[in-house]
């Protein structure tokens, strides 16, 4: 049966499992499965797998195996990973830690380029970073991406978005021909194919591309693993409701999201009035604010966080309980990537959506359009319940 292939099975050496095995990863996911052997083999690979599946170790796993096995290698750039947000691409970097002490670089807009200079010059095997900087180190010649054997687009349909296409599709034509392209999302369009075909095709000079693509059947995290709830609020009282949802909930971990930007510091400050302790983290957040809030709430100092979408795509935060919607995402993929902050990697979670009568009605539809099932609750008595189950004679608390 393919579910009882080991790590080893998938030609991945001991060195790199027993690193694995000390950070709790004893056996490879769907995704992992399917992708290791064909990135092994130096086939260029767009894959697209749930979120929580282990899309980022499918590719690191094998690249970093395959450069580390370099005889005498020239001390130079190996693999590059391009994020479109500084969380997930601090994320990949610790990831790379997990299994190799091979050095690696961080390189994301914000931080002094100065000071990154400087980091190029002690060589490291692995840079991740945002397409942007990436570019900007490059035309500084600074950044040499002439040994590169591997260029990764994690969460590549961000990465081709409006914002970011330019610049991602820029630095991965400079790269040379026959480099081994990687390209990994929870979604993936046909645009995002369509393009990367066609980039394949004009770096290499051919009448076709050699990108392979494969669709991970899914396994409906969604439905299966996460509960979806619905609680109806007025927009005035919904940052009460929040409160009182948090203290009748036992969240071990709960990310809350909001679209407005404006009313992150708003909801915490609320909440900390309140005496519930909590943290912000938006785009505005100065970096090492915002690094040190993520580290914060992933070893569990804190157990709420209140953001932006900011936070919404590829970010790996263990034994998140609870995600708590504030409103509706304008852009269904969004609601996806929100609720897949929780339930990764094998567990279960809830998301929990407080709507008005118009964010309700997006409810239904994105319910019906996902197939999911929304249950309603309500706040009475200090506790989350179905409205169902109370009388006729026992009216239910305004909130």
């Amino acid at each position: 049966m393919e579910n009882s292939k080991t790590f080893k099975d998938l030609g991945i050496e001991q060195k790199y499992i027993e690193r694995l095995a000390l950070n709790g990863v004893t056996e490879p996911t769907l995704v992992q499965m399917q992708a290791i052997p064909e990135i092994l083999g130096g086939t260029p690979l767009l894959f697209q797998s749930e979120t929580g599946t282990g899309k980022t170790f499918a590719y690191l796993l094998p690249l970093l195996q395959n450069v580390e096995k370099i005889e005498n290698p020239k001390k130079e750039v190996k693999i590059v990973v391009i994020s479109p947000t500084i969380e997930l691409a601090s994320q990949i970097k610790n990831q790379v830690k997990v299994v190799t002490d091979s050095k690696t670089a961080l390189f994301v807009g914000g931080a002094p380029i100065k000071r990154q200079i400087e980091v190029l010059k002690e060589k490291p095997l692995v840079v991740v970073g945002g397409p942007a900087r990436l570019l900007e180190l490059y035309h500084l010649k600074k950044l040499k991406i002439d040994g590169c054997v591997a260029v990764v687009l994690d969460e590549v349909d961000r990465l081709l978005s409006k914002e970011l296409k330019d610049e991602t599709l820029e630095f991965v034509c400079a790269m040379k021909k026959d480099i081994q392209l990687i390209a990994a999302s929870a979604t993936i369009t046909k645009t995002t194919q369509k393009i990367l075909q066609s980039t394949r095709i004009k770096q290499n000079g051919t009448t076709e591309s050699d990108l392979k693509t494969l669709f991970l059947p899914p396994e409906d995290v969604l439905r299966k693993r996460i509960t979806h709830l619905a609680l109806f609020s007025e927009t005035r009282n919904k940052i009460d409701t929040l409160r009182k949802l948090l203290l009748a909930e036992n969240c071990g971990k709960a990310l809350v999201f909001t679209s407005k930007l404006d009313q992150v510091a708003n909801i915490v400050s609320k909440l900390k009035f309140k005496n519930i302790e909590c943290a912000a983290l938006t785009a505005k957040t100065e970096k090492t604010e915002r690094k040190a809030t993520i580290d914060r709430f992933r070893s569990g100092k804190i157990k709420i966080l209140v953001t932006s979408d900011l936070v919404a795509r590829g970010m790996d935060i263990p034994d998140i309980t609870h995600v708590i919607q504030m409103d509706m995402p304008s852009d269904d993929d969004f609601f996806v990537h929100r609720a897949g902050r929780t339930a990764r990697m094998g567990k279960t979670g809830i998301n929990i959506v407080i709507g008005d009568a118009y964010e309700m009605r997006k409810y239904a539809a994105i319910e019906k359009k996902l197939k999911l099932v929304v249950y309603p609750r309500m706040l009475y008595k200090g506790k989350l319940i179905d409205p169902n189950i109370l009388s006729e004679e026992e009216p239910a608390e305004k909130l």
